[in-house]
C-alpha cells in the first residue's frame, strides 16, 4: 500500500485500508461483539460498501455469551436486524469454554449448556447457529479456539479465493493488542502490513482500527450518527472512566472491578447470573478490592508471602489447589534453570538490594534484557516487582483466581504443554505453510 501522507488522520487511514480488503479478498467477515470498537468497524464497512455501491455482501460473526447486559443484546438484535441486503449474520451459541475469574472452584463456564438450560440467564435467540452446525467443534474447546476454527470454516463453507476477518481492536487499550500489531512477524502477515495476521493459508486477521483512540470512537458515532449500544450511556452516568468502559464476558479478570454494576444498571440480568456461575456475588462485592488482590494488600502479621501462599492453597479445593502448584513447580524450575529476562537497570536493583543471581551473558531470544536465573523471592520493593517471582505475586494471583496464572505470566505445566504439542502437530501442515 502506498506511503500515507503525514497529516492524514484515522478515518483516512482507515478508508486505504479497506480499499485494499475490498480489492483484494473476495470473502470477508466482521468479528462483532456488541462493543464500541466492533460496532463502529461493522458501521465503516456497511458504509464503505454503500458510498462505493459494491455488489458485495460480508459476514457479521457474533459469538453471543448468553451472560450480558440486556442493553447490549438489544444493540447485537438491533444492529443484525439491520442492512439484510449485504449482510450475512453466524450468530453463535454454542457450550464452548469460558474463563472466569469470579469462582475458586470453576475454571471456565459454558454458555448456552443444554445440562443447564433451566438456569440460562436468558432464552436462546431464534436465529442462530449451535454447535451442531460447525463440523470442528468439540466438548474440549476455549472460545479463542472456536473463533480461529471458525475462520476457516468460512472460508471453505464459501469456496473462497482469499478470505479476511476484520477485528475491532486498538493498541491504546492494552500492551497484548500493542504486541499483537507491533510485536509479530512481519513475514506472517499480507504484503507485510503490520495490521493483517495470517491464520491459515489464504486467511487473514486484518486490524482497520489499530490506531484509533478512545475518543475517535466517539467523534465517528456522533459525526455519523451511528447506533451504539447504550450500556456505555449509563457507564458514563456511573463515573466509569471511558478508557474503561468495555463490553466483555462479565467473568473474566478484566471484569472483576465492574461486576458491581450490574446491580444496579441491570438487576434483573443480575439475579440471574447469580446462580449461573459459581462466585458472582462474592466478586461482585469484593471485585477490585484488597479482599482479591486488587490495590495494595497487606500481608496478615506473623506470616511471609510463602507461609501466607500455602494458607491460600489450603482453603481451595483439591483440583484448584493441584493446578496453582503445578503452575508454581514450572515456574520455580524455570528461573533456577533458564531465568527469565530482565534489562540491566533491573538486574542492578537486584544486586543492590543484596539478592543472589546468576545473569547469562547471552540470550537466544532478540531483546537486549539479559537471562537472570534466581530463586523465589518472599516480597520486593521495586518497580518491577510484575516482572521478579516472588510469592507475594502468587498470592495475588490466587486471590484473583487467576486459574490461568496470567497475572504471573507463568509457563505452561506439563498438561498444558502436552495439549499445545497436540495441537502444534494436528495443524503442523498449517504452520509449515
Amino acid at each position: 500500500m502506498k506511503k500515507q501522507p503525514d497529516d492524514a488522520n484515522v478515518y483516512d487511514l482507515v478508508q486505504e485500508r479497506l480499499k485494499l480488503i475490498f480489492a483484494e479478498f473476495d470473502n470477508i467477515y466482521v468479528s462483532f461483539s456488541g462493543g464500541k470498537d466492533s460496532g463502529v468497524l461493522l458501521n465503516l464497512c456497511i458504509d464503505y460498501i454503500r458510498k462505493h455501491n459494491l455488489n458485495r455482501r460480508i459476514g457479521v460473526f457474533h459469538m453471543d455469551y448468553e451472560a450480558q447486559y440486556q442493553m447490549t443484546t438489544d444493540y447485537v438484535d438491533r444492529t443484525l436486524a439491520q442492512n439484510r441486503d449485504i449482510i450475512d449474520v453466524y450468530r453463535v451459541c454454542v457450550p464452548f469454554r469460558v474463563t472466569t475469574c469470579a469462582s475458586m472452584y470453576q475454571e471456565y463456564w459454558r454458555p448456552w449448556e443444554e445440562e443447564q438450560r433451566r438456569i440460562w440467564v436468558r432464552e436462546r435467540p431464534l436465529e442462530c447457529l449451535v454447535k451442531e452446525d460447525f463440523p470442528f467443534y468439540t466438548d474440549e474447546m476455549w472460545d479463542y479456539e472456536f473463533q480461529i476454527k471458525f475462520a476457516e470454516w468460512y472460508h471453505k463453507k464459501n469456496d473462497a479465493v482469499r478470505t479476511c476477518c476484520l477485528v475491532g481492536i486498538r493498541t491504546q487499550e492494552s500492551l497484548n493488542r500493542w504486541r499483537s500489531i507491533y510485536g509479530s512477524n512481519r513475514y506472517n502477515s499480507y504484503r507485510r502490513l503490520q495490521w493483517m495476521r495470517k491464520l491459515y493459508p489464504d486467511v487473514y486477521n486484518s486490524y482497520p482500527i489499530h490506531d484509533w483512540k478512545t475518543t475517535d470512537i466517539w467523534t465517528a458515532n456522533g459525526r455519523f450518527r451511528w447506533d451504539y449500544n447504550e450500556i456505555y450511556d449509563l457507564y458514563y452516568r456511573a463515573g466509569v472512566p471511558i478508557e474503561k468502559q468495555r463490553v466483555a464476558s462479565p467473568f473474566i479478570s478484566a471484569a472483576q472491578e465492574t461486576l458491581k454494576l450490574y446491580k444496579a444498571i441491570d438487576p434483573q440480568t443480575w439475579g440471574k447470573m447469580l446462580g449461573r456461575v459459581n462466585g458472582v456475588n462474592f466478586t461482585g462485592i469484593y471485585g477490585g478490592t484488597k479482599a482479591m488482590g486488587w490495590q495494595t494488600i497487606k500481608l496478615p502479621k506473623g506470616y511471609t508471602w510463602k507461609r501466607y501462599m500455602y494458607f491460600l492453597l489450603d482453603t481451595l479445593p483439591p483440583e484448584t489447589r493441584q493446578n496453582y502448584l503445578n503452575k508454581l513447580a514450572v515456574s520455580i524450575d524455570f528461573w533456577k534453570t533458564k531465568g527469565g529476562c530482565l534489562s540491566r537497570e533491573t538486574i542492578k536493583k537486584l544486586r543492590d538490594a543484596g539478592v543472589e543471581i546468576h545473569v547469562e551473558k547471552t540470550t537466544n531470544y532478540k531483546t537486549e534484557k539479559l537471562p537472570v536465573k534466581m530463586d523465589y523471592l518472599d516480597d520486593i520493593n521495586i518497580a518491577e516487582f510484575r516482572e521478579i517471582p516472588t510469592y507475594k505475586r502468587m498470592c495475588i494471583c490466587i486471590m484473583k483466581n487467576d486459574h490461568a496464572c496470567k497475572y504471573m505470566g507463568f509457563a505452561l505445566n506439563k498438561g498444558e504443554r502436552e495439549r499445545r504439542e497436540r495441537i502444534i502437530q494436528k495443524y503442523k501442515h498449517i504452520l509449515k505453510s
